[in-house]
């Protein structure tokens, strides 16, 4: 479904009409305690739940910190993980928490800033009209047009744009150092961006957002490649049978199998078949190792899958992320949701 105001795309009906209410201004869900108001019934239950009740059912599963609301959790685990998400433009500074950022931004580059909008003097690219406030910047920047990467590994064939670039290769790739240690399983890895990675899967933060749905990702790349295969508009890959178009050609030899039926990942313990390798490895895992990896830290419950814990912990967090756009019924599971649309919403 797509935005008439600026043309952004969303999954469902609900979702646009939310959206659309940020163009609008509309705020139909008042707050009968205070003056608050908001676009939205599930910001208004969080305003209620943060503002004017004592509830803290959000725990840190490191230091049993609790919290009210899940966000502030997420931002309270970075001084566990030291995660820095918010990277100043202006200069290679890094913040756990946007607020201060902007303070930074404030204090240590207004002068910059002022200086640069009194006078226009922004250095511009001729290419894509981006500007910046140092050249230094600009001339990294002019590099994505004109793919130089003036920085070689002395060891191997990588080339880089960056100079910090190459030294995280060397440090990652041939001296091997593992200094940084997760300190709940103990995995060392060689640099701190790959710890933060992995601790992610202990956390279950996912601190990247697509802007054009509700998907969240523990890894800046794996934004980066749902966007271009999911919104992206250039699919010039085409099936000759049924004209569905695909961003890439291993997508639509993957979709090819459903019309041909073929299969050609075999299980070597029982001789299922899958047209996908991720499937035989999920079968492999599922049914005949059994392992069960995901913990829930609140009642000890342990789940072969991290969407099965998740869904799951929506019983202790009573969260529900699923909301109908035709009324305001919100559900802990897409299934439910889609079952109450069919039985109440069938048109």
């Amino acid at each position: 479904m797509l935005c008439h105001i600026c043309k952004c795309k969303f999954g469902s009906k609900g979702k646009l009409v939310a959206h659309i209410r940020t163009h609008t201004g509309e705020k139909p869900y008042k707050c009968e305690l205070c003056d608050y108001r908001c676009p939205r019934k599930d910001y208004l239950q969080r305003h209620m739940k943060s503002r004017h009740t004592d509830e803290k059912n959000f725990s840190c599963h490191i230091c049993q910190t609790k919290f009210v609301r899940k966000d502030a959790l997420n931002v309270h685990r970075r001084m566990h993980t030291d995660e820095k998400p918010y990277k100043c433009e202006l200069c290679d500074c890094r913040f756990s928490i946007k607020r201060n950022l902007n303070k930074h931004i404030k204090f240590k580059h207004a002068h910059e800033i002022l200086y640069y909008m009194k006078y226009n003097k922004y250095y511009s690219c001729h290419l894509c009209q981006s500007k910046f406030t140092r050249n230094s910047i600009l001339n990294i920047h002019l590099r994505t047009h004109t793919g130089e990467k003036p920085y070689i590994c002395d060891l191997c064939d990588y080339r880089c744009v960056r100079k910090c670039n190459l030294v995280e290769h060397i440090k990652t790739k041939h001296t091997k150092e593992k200094n940084y240690s997760c300190h709940i399983c103990q995995c060392k890895y060689v640099s701190r961006g790959k710890l933060n990675v992995h601790l992610c899967k202990h956390t279950g933060e996912k601190p990247y957002t697509c802007e054009f749905c509700d998907h969240r990702f523990s890894q800046k790349s794996n934004l980066k490649q749902h966007i271009k295969f999911i919104h992206t508009e250039e699919k010039n890959f085409s099936c000759h049978i049924c004209q569905r178009q695909f961003v890439r050609q291993d997508h639509l030899n993957r979709h090819f199998r459903q019309h041909t039926g073929e299969k050609p990942h075999t299980c070597d313990i029982c001789d299922s078949r899958f047209s996908e390798k991720s499937h035989l490895t999920s079968h492999l895992k599922y049914i005949h190792a059994k392992e069960k990896n995901y913990t829930c830290h609140i009642c000890q419950n342990k789940f072969a899958r991290k969407g099965t814990l998740d869904t799951h912990l929506r019983i202790h967090t009573e969260e529900k992320p699923y909301m109908c756009g035709m009324c305001d019924y919100v559900f802990a599971q897409r299934c439910s949701l889609n079952a109450h649309i069919k039985a109440h919403h069938p048109d």
